[in-house]
């Protein structure tokens, strides 16, 4: 990805701005600091190809480096959000392709849920209709869900004969819903309906249809508006202190908050509580 416009030394990492970025596979749109990123192929109810998960792949990998989006919307287009890998496009080639071919497109899927969960943004997945195999995982690999009482959630990969262990999925669903549930999902590869998933902790809220992107971008936009470089600490830290045990986690936050300490974001808050105003933060 080497579109990133701006002054290349302005700041370090090549950092600049990403409002314009002409997506190929996917619609992409910036407003006040929140990207969405729309899956648009509604007449097969938006899959993924190979293409387009490399196209995903980089742009969350680009995220780090904008310096315009404070956060992201994930969303699919035509009252669906993704059934996952496209029948025609991924499914039958992988049956032609030998093991180091099939080791390199499982990696490149596994990539994109990597770039999400390295990206500081947060991320709010918009879920309707369909949510199903490697959509379903890029739900979860996303921060927050918002969904509908419509929508359906399905780890397919048993119904295929393959493993439910596919893009971190053992690893991070059994974190969000619980280790039971996660594994009754994984085995069965049943769908799960929105008022179940907001039951069992996977959606943080259910909307109706027509005001599912519109609260997922609001919620977004007030994140964008929020401390965001305390936001992507907050991102770092909920990710690796997976791998700790207390005594580290305790003091890896205590690093990670003495950071926060020393930005000028957390002198606004204060001088604003002193004055008793709304601090109006700028994510440094």
């Amino acid at each position: 990805m080497r579109y990133l416009k701006g002054e290349p030394h302005a700041l370090p990492g090549h950092r600049g701005s990403l409002a314009g970025y002409p997506a190929q596979h996917f619609l992409f749109e910036v407003e006040n600091g929140v990207a969405t990123l729309t899956l648009n192929r509604p007449e097969r109810k938006n899959p993924l190809t190979f293409d387009s998960y490399a196209e995903l792949r980089e742009l969350f990998r680009a995220f780090a480096r904008a310096d315009d989006i404070q956060a992201v919307v994930l969303a699919g287009s035509g009252e669906n959000f993704c059934s996952g890998g496209d029948v025609h496009e991924i499914i039958g080639p992988l049956t032609r392709l030998d093991m180091p071919g099939l080791l390199a497109f499982t990696r490149l899927t596994g990539d994109v849920v990597k770039a999400m969960r390295a990206c500081p943004q947060p991320i709010v997945a918009a879920i309707d209709g369909v949510c199903a195999g490697a959509g379903a995982m890029l739900a979860l690999g996303s921060d927050i869900r918002y969904g509908t009482a419509r929508s359906k959630t399905a780890f397919l990969f048993a119904r295929v004969g393959l493993a439910g262990c596919d893009m971190g999925a053992c690893a991070l669903l059994p974190r969000v819903i619980g280790q039971g549930r996660a594994a009754e999902l994984l085995y069965t590869g049943r769908g799960m309906g929105g008022e179940e998933a907001e039951r069992w902790g996977f959606l943080n809220r259910l909307c109706a249809p027509h005001d599912l992107l519109p609260e997922a971008q609001a919620f977004a936009a007030a994140l964008a508006a929020g401390p965001t470089f305390a936001h992507g600490m907050t991102k770092k830290m909920l990710q690796q202190e997976w791998n700790m045990g207390v005594d580290e986690a305790i003091e890896a936050e205590a690093q990670a908050q003495a950071i926060c300490m020393a930005t000028n974001d957390f002198h606004r808050a204060y001088h604003a509580f002193v004055a008793r105003e709304q601090p109006r933060f700028e994510g440094d």
